[in-house]
């Protein structure tokens, strides 16, 4: 039987997952995204926002994935010798981890990478022989616990502040 996990007794936590990977690609293409020569426009800038919009749909994709708030989403993307490296930072105060949002996000910024350089990575026929995603892995899962600070007066001005 399938099922999400009860966390209606788990308390908010600050929640923050690192999720990386790569996209290897022939040397041409990495060229071209070095001069923004990509037939379909700007690959990484593509990718970055495919990055935030996965991670705000994670559950939807995800079948027992828990509906989170999100409160950040970071993408750094950065053109390496043999292709991109890219790393997608979640973080949420929440009941749960953010870590497959993460990879979510990591891994449809990685495919639209593909698919905006595709016409540049096939062979003669057709295929993909240089291309591959690799290397995805979640480095980094963290949660802290909040305590309220009343520092502010006004009611309703009480916020969430991390542990130190």
């Amino acid at each position: 039987m399938q099922r999400m996990v009860d966390i209606s007794d788990k308390e908010k936590t600050l929640r923050i997952a690192v999720a990386s990977g790569r996209i290897r690609l022939k040397a041409g293409t990495v060229a071209k995204l070095r001069k923004k020569e990509i037939k379909k426009g700007d690959a990484l800038a593509c990718a970055e926002v495919a990055a935030i919009l996965a991670v705000k749909n994670t559950p939807g994709a995800i079948p027992m994935c828990h509906p989170v708030s999100i409160d950040a989403v970071e993408v750094d993307l950065s053109i390496e010798e043999e292709g991109v490296r890219a790393a997608v930072t979640v973080k949420s105060v929440g009941k749960t981890g953010v870590e497959m949002d993460a990879l979510y996000g990591l891994s449809v910024a990685l495919l639209t990478i593909w698919d905006m350089v595709k016409s540049e990575e096939k062979d003669e026929t057709g295929n993909y022989p240089h291309t591959c995603i690799e290397e995805i892995m979640v480095e980094k899962k963290e949660k802290q616990a909040l305590s309220l600070d009343s520092r502010s007066t006004g009611p309703g001005n009480k916020f969430l502040q991390p542990r130190l």
